[in-house]
């Protein structure tokens, strides 16, 4: 992955980069805030020969006491300075936990000692660290040996005393807050990349790309309206899952130019992905640019199509499939268009035995003669072999692949199955891209869109819906 493509992933999953944000800041502000308070007060030393009447006696004795300041910072730290530290403190503080608040440093390239403590008392700090630093001072001279003179050889001088601190010295609630912040923004962009990389769902045309080399002829975005309103080609000519699907119509009649097929079966890889939707809607569009179209239901397992186009659904495929009607007698009209609708009619216990039939190749060999395209909804490949017995008695293929509703593996089987019976797959749909997917893709066309109530195209679509629904019967064109 490029940095480009890291970027992608985090503006995608910003939500969970923002969560892990906004969980470790949570719990680092809780951390905080149930945390005891701790200050910090500090007295400091310095550390002198005594005597010493040249220049050379002075600097022999500063070196000396340099080089003794890590031992001087040793002995502050040991009991022969913290027991009688804690028995002047009058027992409140034993010497281990005196040890344990204490801080001793020394100052670079001097010969200054500084003692800090700390302590939920602010206080007791102030008394540990001068009591400490008292102790020390007496301690050191006699750890020297004596000068010519018998007096102390080093002398520590009290610098400052400590003072009672009036802010805390931990925990530092704005540094906490900010690290918690990086790290949570870190965790989220972990989190993000990690579910990336584990996200098997196919969900944008660069997901394709990985799979198969296919085209993708149509995208069509993702509406919650589509339940209600399937075929949006007529209940919404004008948004744009219409336009998506006009386009779908160029770009399958550009295909095959020199053999172009005049029937394609949709279908797809699992349920759910839309593709009756999908075959109903570019029926309408085929029908719309003139073509006399057929749309047949050979979905005999879970049929849709009758019911998404407001039609008598009993009798259709599967009586002509039996010999119990001619086509003639079960296509139906639907509205004042040239797309026709042949249903599924009753559901067989033998399906995919009647699809892959002698009396199904004659049907469709009507079916083409009398029109210009025959549309042809399918069942989904995994789940059964329908689709692959019909790829073999039509033109081609159209497969729907719905986003984030089938998995990579789900589809690359669905077309390995489809090659291994060398069926002619003329391109992929993505169906249900989110919008923001789908604005990378196309255009926006509602400032085109006309009122409601006014113009030929409201006008148009009121007598579309007023045609009444009527069965097609042979003595009707007879007669």
């Amino acid at each position: 992955m490029e940095l480009a493509d890291y970027l992608q992933v985090l503006r995608k999953r910003w939500l969970t980069v923002v969560a892990g944000a906004l969980v470790a800041l949570a719990l680092t502000t809780a951390v905080t805030l149930a945390v005891t308070p701790q200050y910090t007060s500090s007295t400091r030393l310095f550390f002198a020969v005594q005597g010493g009447g040249s220049v050379s006696d002075l600097a022999q004795g500063s070196s000396f006491t340099e080089r003794q300041m890590g031992s001087y910072a040793e002995v502050a730290q040991q009991a022969l300075v913290l027991e009688p530290a804690a028995e002047a403190l009058g027992g409140a503080v034993t010497p281990d936990a005196l040890a344990e608040a204490l801080a001793v440093s020394i100052a670079p390239d001097t010969t200054i000692l500084e003692i800090s403590a700390t302590h939920a008392d602010p206080a007791m700090a102030r008394d540990i660290a001068n009591l400490v630093a008292a102790q020390v001072a007496a301690t050191v001279g006699g750890l020297s040996p004596d000068s010519a003179n018998g007096t102390e050889a080093v002398r520590a001088t009290r610098l400052n005393e400590a003072v009672i601190s009036q802010a805390p010295s931990s925990p530092n609630v704005s540094r906490n807050l900010a690290l918690g912040l990086v790290l949570g923004l870190l965790l989220g962009a972990g989190i993000a990349l990690l579910r990336e990389v584990l996200d098997t769902k196919v969900r944008s045309e660069a997901d394709l790309a990985t799979i198969t080399e296919a085209s993708v002829i149509g995208t069509v975005r993702f509406d919650d309206k589509t339940a209600a309103h399937p075929i949006v080609m007529h209940d919404d000519p004008h948004g744009q899952r219409a336009e998506a699907y006009r386009r779908l119509r160029t770009n399958l009649q550009f295909l095959d130019l020199a053999d172009r097929p005049s029937s394609v079966v949709v279908t797809s890889s699992v349920p759910e992905e839309g593709k009756s939707t999908t075959a109903a809607n570019l029926a309408v569009a085929l029908a719309d640019a003139g073509s006399r179209v057929v749309l047949v239901d050979a979905d005999l397992r879970r049929p849709s199509v009758a019911e998404y186009a407001g039609i008598e659904g009993r009798v259709g495929l599967t009586t002509v499939l039996i010999g119990r009607a001619e086509i003639e007698d079960v296509v139906q009209p639907w509205k004042n268009t040239t797309l026709d609708i042949l249903p599924a009619g009753q559901v067989p216990p033998n399906p995919s035995e009647l699809l892959g039939s002698r009396a199904m190749a004659n049907v469709l060999k009507q079916l083409t003669d009398r029109y210009d395209v025959v549309i042809i909804d399918s069942p989904p490949l995994l789940p059964v072999t329908d689709a692959a017995v019909l790829s073999n008695q039509v033109g081609g293929m159209l497969v729907v692949v719905g986003a984030d509703r089938v998995h990579k593996g789900q589809l690359r089987d669905s077309l390995e199955s489809l090659a291994a019976v060398d069926a002619h797959v003329l391109g992929l749909v993505m169906n249900k891209v989110s919008k923001q997917d789908n604005d990378r893709y196309g255009y926006s066309y509602e400032s085109y869109r006309p009122h409601e109530g006014s113009g030929a195209a409201s006008k148009a679509r009121r007598g579309a819906g007023s045609t009444p629904r009527r069965a097609r019967v042979l003595a009707g064109r007879r007669g």
